[in-house]
């Protein structure tokens, strides 16, 4: 059983690597598990993937894959080699199978992107998606990822409940990002809840960013977070 102090993912979004690396040293006693996204992997994100886990750190690498299947699947066998232990990919059935497909490392859970946590139903109307409630399609799209292979998936907060009502759900991973502690500004998110009620809704793993990198006093915003738990 985990601890609530392995299910908080802190994820590192500063534009500047050198930030997030302080930060990690500042958070070493308290966070064992750190999200590296497009905008910190695309500056040295290998050698620093390589460098948090040499210091007993676990990996989530979001870079939220989609592309052809070829591609997808031998991208993910080359980011098999950096041992991490969740990869973001879009969750459309074709670019899971790609991915289960490709990766090397078993430990390495795919985890299915439904719908971004900064869209509602007026941005999906401009990317022409379906008509429906955002939370029927979130469903949908989670159901049919699993079918293809998902090891997990990437909701919402306010979806996660609806999501542990499926069967196929049964012993896959949530991790929910769009999570703001109480008092916490939402900043470019839309569908967000707090830590506590992330976990209550069902949720196995909270992504945190801003409200920690952003805050005067990261540490003592981490320790809040968990208490709130």
């Amino acid at each position: 059983m985990l601890s609530n102090k392995d299910k908080l993912i802190v994820a590192l979004d500063s534009k500047e690597l050198d930030d997030s690396r302080r930060l990690t040293d500042e958070l070493d006693s308290l966070v064992s598990f750190y999200k590296v996204g497009l905008r910190t992997f695309v500056t040295d994100g290998f050698n620093f993937a390589s460098y948090l886990k040499n210091k007993g750190k676990r990996i989530f690498l979001d870079l939220k894959l989609f592309d052809i299947q070829s591609t997808i699947e031998e991208t993910v066998a080359k980011l098999s080699n950096l041992d991490i232990d969740f990869l973001t990919v879009h969750g459309d059935p074709s670019i899971v199978e790609a991915a289960v497909m490709g990766k090397k490392n078993t430990n390495m859970k795919i985890l299915a992107v439904t719908f971004l946590t900064n869209q509602n139903r007026s941005d999906l109307d401009l990317s022409l998606i379906k008509k429906g409630d955002i939370r029927k399609l979130v469903l949908e799209r989670a159901a049919n990822a699993i079918s293809a292979g998902a090891d997990g998936l990437i909701a919402s907060p306010l979806e996660v409940k609806l999501l542990r009502s499926l069967k196929c759900t049964a012993g896959k991973l949530i991790v929910t990002p769009g999570i703001r502690p109480k008092n916490t500004s939402f900043g470019d998110q839309k569908r967000v809840a707090t830590p506590s009620e992330a976990f209550d809704a069902g949720a196995d793993y909270i992504v945190v960013g801003r409200p920690i990198w952003q805050s005067k006093y990261p540490k003592i915003t981490v320790e809040r977070i968990l208490n709130d738990l």
